[in-house]
């Protein structure tokens, strides 16, 4: 089978890096994408984490349409709670504007960031409760035909932005099934409800004006390298900075060693958080392939969306590069 793959970037900082130079190697991985025939990149909206230059996700996604020419860019998401669906628009309307046919916007309702940094964006604690209802205003605004009276979205109405539902449970999958919308499943890091909300949007999914069938994507993490040997190496070294990131938060934090990482993975907690990255492609591109055309079957997916997790500029752009060869039909180049 043949499934369209495109990419998750989360604008990683790496040690020592700045973060223009993020921006450097965001530009340079979709450029890439774009020349290998990768269907869209996106970037997710993060807030408060320091090895993670995406969160003000709008810029960064004209800066990056600025720097290539055809390949769809997007949020992954926008976590609209964090914001007023207007405000949205008229971001989105402007990116529309400015890069006809190849903006999408992808929705969310977390808040990106812990209860702290939620307090400092001001964000209300029930705003979640409402992400149904601004899902509808913020369509409306797109399609210029405004629910809230005597306002409209300049820019943004009528430039009908694709909405994407993004999810983690099964409260997403029902959301996109019941308004229309495509789907896109966070598998990459939070694998445990997937098939249960994959067959639940498909089984409810109602047609709608911008969606005829349901299209339903799921994450996955990749490294494909030229030796087997090379991807388990990097995936050790990826895997040992998640976890990293996730018990050292904050300036005030220990840092622990790599004999520290290991030994705490073969903790009950450890195993938790390696297990967020279950649904990983780890090898040569004749294993990713072989991974990813069985994941995509068992899901029944109709699009991948990649995190390629090199640590490494280099190695990740080669990644994008194994990838794409191996998955896509077409000469590459």
């Amino acid at each position: 089978m043949t499934v369209p793959i495109s990419i998750l970037d989360l604008a990683p900082i790496a040690a020592g890096q700045t973060v223009r130079e993020s921006f450097a190697n965001s530009v340079r991985l979709a450029q890439t994408a774009e020349t290998h025939g990768y269907t869209r990149v996106w970037y997710a909206e993060h807030h408060n984490m320091p090895t993670i230059a995406s969160s003000a996700t709008s810029v960064l996604i004209g800066h990056v349409a600025h720097h290539t020419s055809t390949i769809r860019l997007g949020a992954g998401g926008v976590m609209l709670p964090n914001h007023s669906p207007l405000t949205i628009a008229e971001q989105f309307g402007t990116l529309a504007e400015l890069h006809p046919g190849r903006i999408d916007l992808g929705l969310g309702r977390a808040p990106g960031s812990d209860q702290t940094t939620a307090r400092a964006m001001r964000r209300d604690p029930r705003s979640s409760e409402h992400f149904p209802q601004d899902v509808l205003e913020l369509q409306a605004f797109l399609r210029g035909e405004s629910i809230v009276a005597g306002v409209q979205a300049v820019p943004g109405g009528g430039t009908d932005v694709p909405i994407y539902i993004l999810g983690s449970s099964l409260f997403g999958a029902q959301l996109a099934a019941s308004l229309g919308l495509p789907f896109a499943f966070a598998s990459h890091f939070a694998p445990d409800a997937l098939h249960e909300a994959m067959a639940l949007y498909r089984s409810e999914f109602r047609p709608s004006r911008q969606l005829a069938e349901p299209h339903a994507i799921a994450g996955v993490n990749v490294i494909a390298a030229e030796s087997a040997a090379d991807a388990q190496s990097q995936f050790i070294t990826t895997r040992r900075a998640r976890v990293r990131s996730l018990v050292a938060r904050g300036p005030a934090s220990p840092h622990y060693s790599d004999e520290q990482i290991d030994a705490f993975l073969t903790t009950t907690e450890g195993r938790n958080i390696a297990n967020m990255m279950r649904y990983s492609a780890i090898g040569t591109p004749a294993e990713v392939r072989t991974f990813l055309e069985d994941f995509a079957t068992s899901v029944q997916a109709d699009e991948l969306i990649i995190a390629h997790q090199s640590r490494d500029i280099d190695d990740r752009i080669r990644s994008v590069e194994f990838t794409a060869e191996a998955m896509l039909p077409l000469p590459v180049g």
